[in-house]
């Protein structure tokens, strides 16, 4: 099953993720930042945290973003060069790197984020401006999400710029359907952007309020994101919104949902993916408390990664990436700072 995804022959070049490197700056809700001083930040980016866990977990692993050229970006691209992340494909240009706000224990889709990106190094890519023949060399697999094309019409053409490129190579590409409502400012809904980028795409992750919001697919008219609803119904919603999906795109041979619902200050968490015709479901994570709700889907995306480039099953896959998401609510940063050993003690096995 595995190989449709991504071939052996493939193993051992890079997995390269493209998207905006951000600071995400972190106060609290109680004004202790103003009179302490503090105010604590983390280097992230959702594209970014898929680079740096697998890098982590001993898959070469490149990225590609945009800085401009000063001491700080200098020290960022350090820091991460010493995670064993590749950084020769960045490119430097421009005048500011991208921030974010998030309160303490906020949601990246709760009203509490605040962007200030507009006009930063990676906003102001143009097509023509890499040279792609350069940056896919030696690369199998290219991951980007939705945020990107989210950004503006020029981000958004080079994606397709890039994907088309990625095709003529035979290279896998992967997709997450994250939806950020603040970033779509442009004059451009998801619907009319992300189904033309998908249609490259091998392995689309997302859920099935998204997909439905970003690529059209059906959804059942009284289905919310809320308790409401039994797990067989979502996983049947699943299953046909995956199958939907593999109708529409092709080139796309696997489709994967999480389902995250807040549970008092915890979770209740489940994913599926849809491949070779099967859903395969996770075990149920439940969790009374958590400490930090950002990267988390980012993590599940490079646990899928992970398990296709190692030619895992779809089960193996999927109780991996699972895993990597949830033991990812319990760390303070954007990125996991989790082993692949961490993160297998963390898998339910009721097999």
């Amino acid at each position: 099953m595995s190989t449709q995804i991504f071939a052996s022959s493939q193993k051992g070049k890079k997995v390269l993720s493209f998207g905006e490197i951000l600071l995400r700056i972190c106060p609290d809700m109680d004004g202790a930042w103003l009179k302490e001083n503090k105010l604590p930040f983390y280097v992230g980016g959702a594209e970014l945290n898929v680079a740096t866990a697998l890098a982590l977990w001993n898959v070469p692993s490149a990225y590609l973003s945009a800085v401009p050229d000063n001491s700080v970006t200098r020290e960022i691209v350090e820091y991460l060069d010493a995670r064993n992340i590749d950084t020769t494909p960045m490119v430097y240009h421009g005048e500011r790197l991208g921030l974010y706000y998030l309160p303490k224990g906020k949601d990246l889709k709760n009203a509490g984020v605040i962007y200030d990106r507009a006009n930063s190094a990676y906003a102001d890519l143009k097509v023509g401006q890499i040279n792609w023949d350069t940056i896919f060399e030696d690369v199998s697999w290219f991951h980007f999400s939705a945020i990107c094309p989210a950004i503006n019409q020029s981000i958004a053409d080079v994606c397709l710029e890039a994907l088309k490129a990625a095709t003529e190579r035979n290279i896998t590409i992967s997709l997450d359907l994250n939806y950020r409502a603040k970033l779509w400012k442009y004059g451009k809904d998801p619907i009319d952007v992300l189904p033309e980028l998908a249609q490259y795409c091998t392995l689309i992750m997302g859920n099935v309020w998204a997909a439905n919001k970003m690529l059209g697919t059906a959804l059942h008219e009284d289905l919310t994101p809320t308790e409401g609803y039994a797990k067989e119904t979502l996983l049947q919603q699943a299953t046909d919104t995956s199958k939907e999906i593999l109708s529409l795109f092709p080139a796309c041979k696997a489709v994967a949902n999480t389902f995250r619902f807040d549970h008092g200050k915890g979770i209740r968490y489940y994913t599926a993916i849809y491949t070779d015709g099967e859903l395969t479901v996770s075990e149920e994570y439940v969790s009374d408390e958590i400490l930090d709700k950002v990267g988390s889907g980012d993590c599940f995306m490079a646990g899928l990664i992970y398990g296709f480039y190692n030619q895992l099953s779809a089960k193996e896959t999927l109780n991996f990436a699972t895993a990597a998401a949830y033991d990812k609510l319990y760390i303070p940063s954007d990125a996991t700072t989790s082993t692949v050993a961490d993160i297998e003690k963390r898998i339910i096995r009721n097999d």
